[in-house]
């Protein structure tokens, strides 16, 4: 099969209205699937970092260590996103996402029986699982992106793409509602039953369900005098030429820092910093995630409105400079009403311009290089992000964790003056 070409745009058929949007019934229900996907392998991915507060206070091991746990299946995802997304570009969607997941759930049945294995031969073999479980999942991230390229138009990518976004503050506001609780109840492998099922369930539901984008093959050109060799014809490298999907990601980069130190440190930082229990920690979390969810949509339907990825993002990042000295600052205090207002607005903040950077790269990629591009997208963010949980972990234990998010707030000042102009993003369109 070839790569899935993008919905056409139709024109308005009056100012202010949009024409229908053809086979919508099947494109919003691939995107319902692909958002639960996701999310599932989502909730397998952030499970260790929940873990943390058990590791941390109950085990002995340092915020470090136990931080390398938790950047297990992140380091897995930055191993094997690429691949999926060349394997999506090759096969479709729907063999990926649904092969990924069956496969994270195997890892996730196999991590069970690793903790079991914790008092003779240490954290060695679940942290492997973890990885193993990381790398089949990043099947989702790579090839449901894809879906939302194929299967809706350009005026509502932006929408689609931010409701698709809602995957991963979603896998983990799951994460943080249960798995807290469910390991201090009962231990870590009841904690892994939970990513267990989920994929499992998935898995087959994406089977059955899922579908692939409309699908046009072009001819193969033949050799005139004009055309004289059929390479001519194949669509251009998007990396070559100019820096503008280079500079996205690292935009991307730089701004999955701040998202990742609270999606790592926000339960812990409540615990045993500011003195919560558990249960109130994880539900706060939750809450800020599923916040976050929101405001990925709202993102995108802007973006849609203004007419450009680029300057939404832009706010994004001035956005997150502010909500982390913003953290900094309340931490300090220990206000519990303004630590729990300021971490759900830095949550929501931090996690807007996840839907804005991959739809961008989406659409200046085009359908032949899309999967790829999106594996190459998350493979940056996620290198990031698994170095934040032992980076991090380890500034935090130096100089605690105020100084800790004011050095974060730095990286989205670096942010902000990569970001591509609108005019760069109107002459690839």
């Amino acid at each position: 099969m070839t790569g899935s070409t993008p919905a056409p745009v139709a024109p308005a058929t009056a100012r202010g209205t949009r024409p229908p949007m053809p086979n919508a019934g099947r494109a919003w229900t691939v995107l319902g699937l692909g958002v639960a996907a996701q999310t599932a392998g989502t909730l397998f991915v952030s499970t260790p970092a929940f873990l943390i507060p058990l590791l941390h206070a109950e085990r002995g091991m340092s915020l470090a260590e136990a931080g390398v746990l938790a950047a297990a299946p992140t380091l897995g995802m930055v191993l094997t996103l690429i691949a999926w997304g060349w394997l999506a570009d090759r096969v479709g969607e729907r063999i990926v996402i649904a092969g990924g997941l069956a496969l994270t759930a195997l890892a996730a049945a196999g991590a069970i029986a690793a903790d079991g294995l914790i008092p003779s031969l240490g954290y060695g073999p679940l942290g492997i699982l973890l990885l193993l479980g990381g790398a089949a999942s990043a099947s989702t991230n790579s090839a449901s992106g894809r879906i939302v390229v194929g299967w809706f138009p350009k005026d509502r990518r932006g929408l689609a793409m931010g409701i698709r976004q809602m995957s991963q503050p979603l896998g983990v506001t799951a994460a943080a509602v249960t798995v807290p609780s469910v390991a201090a109840a009962s231990g870590i492998s009841a904690a892994l039953l939970i990513s267990l099922v989920a994929t499992g369930v998935l898995a087959v539901a994406c089977t059955i369900g899922l579908r692939n984008p409309p699908r046009t093959v072009a001819p193969t050109p033949v050799p005139t005098e004009t055309t004289p060799n059929p390479v001519a014809a194949r669509p251009r490298n998007p990396y070559r030429g100019d820096g503008f999907l280079w500079r996205i990601h690292a935009v991307s980069i730089l701004l999955v820092v701040p998202q990742f130190t609270l999606t790592t440190f926000a339960l812990v930082w409540l615990v045993t910093d500011q003195g919560w229990n558990a249960l109130a920690a994880g539900v706060l979390v939750g809450v800020a995630q599923f916040v976050g969810a929101i405001g990925r949509i709202g993102v995108g339907v802007l973006s849609d409105r203004v007419g450009s990825r680029v300057r939404p993002l832009r706010w994004v990042a001035v956005s997150a400079v502010v909500v982390m000295l913003l953290l900094a600052g309340v931490g300090l205090l220990q206000w519990p009403v303004a630590v729990a207002v300021a971490l759900v607005v830095a949550s929501a903040v931090t996690v807007a311009d996840n839907g804005l950077a991959f739809t961008s790269v989406a659409e200046m990629a085009g359908p032949a290089w899309a999967g790829r591009a999106l594996g190459a997208q998350n493979t940056g963010q996620f290198i990031a992000a698994s170095v934040v949980g032992p980076a991090v972990g380890a500034l935090i234990g130096l100089v605690g964790y105020p100084l800790a998010f004011l050095a974060v707030a730095v990286l989205p000042a670096l942010a902000i003056p990569i970001i591509p102009s609108e005019v760069a993003e109107h002459d690839h369109l």
